[in-house]
């Protein structure tokens, strides 16, 4: 389904609730709103398949551009507000926008991305304007809502980190399926999680992630209702359940350790009887953790392991996970086979690649040596996301390490060769290493190792040191990209044909924590 189906049968019905204000927008408002925008677009010359980024916060109108893309049947491009003015231009470019949305709270980034944007033909601003942009209310108000024709519907395009560490977008390709169609996660979030035109989802994180965006369009998409929380915050997320009885939310178990810290009073004074389904996926959970999520809210936590690029699907529930405490669950859409470099098959609880045999087709856009790296060495058409992991004897997969060492932070992917090669042009550095550290709130934080120039020989000297390598790193990088620390060393672990060994130095690090992922 579509907002425009739910609209025609429950105008009045919430579609969006702003978790701050109350602010609502009811699904005949959506589908108005949307039909509005696709008409915009394809008055601005954009043709089903063509593609629109745009980048601002969890807004009140995220939802009528997301459907309103829809609705043209294009392609579109949801970036993260925290990307850099650098980040954010390749993606614009790389993705081949030919329309950019924005917001005024983002106009200083916005102004910086026009002349390294060209291709750009229609640049919209919402809650104002600035030289270069045009009023997105002004079009929008100006323009028709009726429904285009042969709708078609569009499709996302999300960017994860590509071989050269800038991030490279995830292509499903566009189906030209008619607007509405059914699609996988709508059967998943209807059977495995019972979303209906009754659920109330709570989504706490940012809209441009795959998760949030797509679980929210699909509470959508199944006539419910979606509140929307600006930021996350312990107390006020566990007030917000309460306070709309809602009965789904994602989360990551990053927001599961804040909530754990929160003193007794604050924990109990809010009632979470109406929560059925708590979902949780993007980052590894510690046990203790999810343990006593489990019996602070009952039964009601499900896992699941999956990637933007929808080749598989992993799942467990809570009476499942407490019988094979750690695992990440069963896949239900697809074969999960464990095999080492060379694509052998391993074992039942021998570690090794998890490669997901599913029909389901992907490529990362112009990179076609990572595409080549996701698929089966052995030419079976199986993919992988590039975990390592291993299988017990009930089918049951536990996730003990990645390859490329991928940071996850949070829930959020940090590629660590983005800093290192930012950091090794610092005059003062001869060598850096980059990659991830136990963080109890966080699952990992981006850690630094440094051979620099000359060896600090003071505290004060080794503090300031830092400060400037952080600095310069955030010149160039989102922050959450950057080291939180730096350590410096004689010399760096190199082998004579100069890889470096990142293992033994990420395992001086991890082999106190009792976990390696």
């Amino acid at each position: 389904m579509f907002p425009g189906f739910v609209a025609l049968q429950n105008p009045n019905h919430p579609a969006v609730i702003m978790a701050s204000t109350g602010a609502i927008t009811t699904f005949g408002e959506l589908d108005e709103a949307a039909n509005k925008l696709s008409q915009v677009l394809r008055a601005a010359g954009l043709n089903a398949g063509d593609h629109v980024a745009f980048c601002l916060e969890n807004h009140p109108r995220y939802f009528e551009i997301l459907w309103g893309c829809h609705y043209a049947g294009l392609i579109y491009t949801a970036c993260s507000s925290r990307l850099t003015t650098d980040e954010l231009s390749y993606i614009i470019n790389d993705c081949g926008a030919k329309a950019f949305i924005t917001s005024k709270y983002k106009s200083e980034q916005a102004v910086e991305v026009l002349a390294t944007t060209p291709n750009v033909s229609l640049r919209l601003m919402i809650d104002g304007v600035v030289n270069g942009y045009d009023s997105f209310e002004d079009a929008v108000s100006k323009s028709s809502n009726s429904a285009l024709p042969n709708r078609i519907d569009g499709v996302d395009m999300l960017y994860s980190s590509g071989t050269t560490g800038r991030p490279k977008g995830i292509k499903l390709g566009l189906e030209m399926t008619p607007l509405g169609t059914a699609t996988g996660l709508t059967a998943l979030c209807s059977i495995l999680f019972a979303m209906d035109d009754s659920t109330i989802y709570l989504s706490p994180a940012p809209l441009y992630h795959a998760a949030p965006l797509r679980f929210t369009m699909t509470a959508q998409r199944l006539g419910g209702t979606a509140i929307i929380m600006e930021h996350f915050d312990p107390d006020e997320y566990l007030a917000l359940v309460e306070r709309f009885k809602v009965t789904h939310s994602q989360l990551v178990p990053t927001m599961f350790v804040r909530m754990l810290k929160l003193n007794d009073t604050a924990r109990t004074k809010h009632s979470m009887s109406s929560l059925k389904c708590a979902i949780h996926a993007a980052a590894p959970c510690p046990i203790e953790v999810k343990r006593k999520m489990i019996q602070w809210w009952g039964p009601v936590i499900h896992e699941y392991y999956a990637g933007s690029e929808g080749n598989g699907f992993v799942y467990c529930n809570s009476e499942q996970w407490l019988a094979h405490p750690g695992t990440v669950g069963t896949s239900i859409n697809a074969v999960v086979h464990i095999c080492d470099d060379e694509g052998n098959e391993l074992p039942t609880s021998e570690p090794g690649t998890v490669y997901f045999e599913s029909k389901v087709g992907f490529e990362y856009h112009n990179d076609p040596e990572k595409t080549k790296q996701s698929r089966d060495p052995q030419g079976r058409g199986w993919t992988t996301l590039g975990d390592v992991g291993y299988l017990d004897e009930e089918k049951y997969l536990y996730l003990t390490d990645r390859k490329a060492f991928m940071i996850i932070s949070g829930g959020v992917n940090i590629y660590p060769q983005e800093a290192e090669n930012i950091i090794i042009n610092h005059p003062k550095v001869i060598d850096v290493a980059v990659f991830g550290v136990p963080n109890d709130e966080f699952g990992e934080e981006v850690k630094a190792v440094v051979q620099p120039v000359s060896m600090p020989k003071t505290t004060d000297e080794t503090a300031d040191l830092e400060r400037e390598l952080k600095a310069f790193c955030r010149e160039y990088l989102a922050d959450l990209k950057c080291p939180r620390s730096i350590d410096f060393r004689n010399e760096l672990p190199r082998h004579p044909t100069g890889k470096l060994y990142k293992r033994l130095l990420k395992d001086e690090y991890w082999k106190n924590s009792g976990r390696a992922i």
